[in-house]
């Protein structure tokens, strides 16, 4: 079967993901710089450098980065829920145990020290958005823990909407190539 041809967000997307794969490779083969290309670098080398200079992580508030930040939390997923979803909001609130917030609540799916799914409800909007755009371009980004203020509730169980972080896709079998 002939594959649709690809339009040209398609086509950027692909080249980007392609890019990804080879500066993942060589950070792998242990030889990728993010520093100025050492002088005896080959024509391929400064290219996969520069490539790797292009494609860095993308900083977000809350991203764990700096050294002020709290350690980071592994995701399995996350979501936003927001008042815009109408009687489903209400009814995702209900079951989260949450009241309704103007902002809506961002959900932290993860686990606990035994290896239990559990879904944070948290106020973190913002660094939940940033880390749904990095997902989105196959970033593995993950938040640093959130403060206890933040929290608003953890319910056992992944409970909502979900979008996996690409490595828990992949280990789940679903993150493909």
């Amino acid at each position: 079967m002939v594959e649709p041809e690809l339009g040209e967000h398609d086509y950027l997307r692909q080249i980007e993901l392609l890019a990804r794969d080879v500066v993942d490779a060589a950070y792998e083969e242990g030889w990728l710089s993010y520093e100025a290309d050492p002088e005896d670098a080959g024509v391929v080398r400064r290219a996969v450098n520069e490539l790797g200079r292009m494609l860095r992580h993308r900083h977000f508030g809350g991203d764990g980065c700096l050294p002020e930040e709290r350690p980071l939390l592994h995701l399995g997923g996350a979501a936003l829920i927001t008042p815009d979803l109408g009687d489903n909001y209400r009814a995702g609130c209900a079951r989260l145990g949450v009241a309704e917030r103007e902002e809506g609540w961002a959900l932290w799916h993860t686990w606990d020290d035994r290896a239990r799914a559990h879904t944070m409800v948290t106020t973190a909007i913002e660094t939940t958005r940033a880390l749904l755009d990095g997902w989105a371009r196959g970033e593995d980004v993950h938040p640093g823990q959130p403060r206890r203020a933040q929290v608003a509730a953890v319910v056992r169980g992944w409970v909502g909407p979900v979008t996996l972080s690409p490595s828990h896709a992949t280990t789940i079998g679903l993150g493909g190539r």
